[in-house]
């Protein structure tokens, strides 16, 4: 039977997209026979001799071409910097050149979702610009329909591009409710309709 798994990738900095990572992962797997695997990027240095581990010291363990293939759909998430995606979530996409050659990604399924330090901070260009890479591969991109109700009545977080959060200048601000229930709204519907495109 062909693997049932989501992606969920994504960058996080200070925590605040790791935990968005989780709650879109909750979503997923609220969907019958489907499962979340997350997995994260290392960081990038502008010193060249500067390396990461090749493990992450906690959290996820880091993405493979692999996982991208093996999966029938995409969850991908970034802090914004400066309305676009963190370099090294870019700096890995730049490398599926391979899959793109050979159409690995197309037809399936992606969404995306950012964390902002304040509520202008360039959340839906981020989750556009997070956008074009996946049009390349072909895929499906799924965002936040207005019939979730928390999309009309949100102060904090929350676009018809994909699932967001305002973490503040510190990053300490907590999810809202309505946040928190946009991300596990982003993952249910990307798990449910991967399942239809998968059959």
């Amino acid at each position: 039977m062909p693997s049932r798994d989501i992606l969920v990738l994504y960058y996080s900095r200070h925590g605040a997209v790791r935990q968005m990572a989780q709650l879109v992962a909750r979503g997923i797997e609220q969907v019958p026979g489907v499962q979340a695997r997350l997995r994260t990027v290392p960081r990038v240095s502008p010193v060249c001799e500067a390396v990461e581990a090749p493990v992450p010291q906690s959290g996820a363990p880091y993405v493979a071409l692999a996982d991208l293939e093996e999966c029938i759909g995409l969850a991908l998430g970034s802090p914004t910097r400066f309305g676009n995606m963190a370099a090294p979530l870019k700096h890995f996409l730049d490398e599926t050149s391979g899959l793109w050659l050979r159409g690995a990604l197309a037809g399936k399924p992606a969404a995306v979702f950012t964390s902002t330090g304040s509520l202008h901070g360039g959340q839906e260009t981020t989750l556009l610009t997070m956008m074009l890479p996946l049009l390349h591969h072909g895929m499906v991109l799924l965002g936040l329909p207005y019939t979730e109700p928390d999309l009309m009545s949100t102060d904090a977080g929350g676009t018809p591009y994909g699932a967001s959060h305002v973490a503040g200048p510190a990053d300490d601000r907590p999810f809202t409710e309505a946040e928190h229930r946009l991300c596990m709204a982003l993952g249910r519907r990307l798990a449910e309709t991967a399942v239809k495109l998968a059959r």
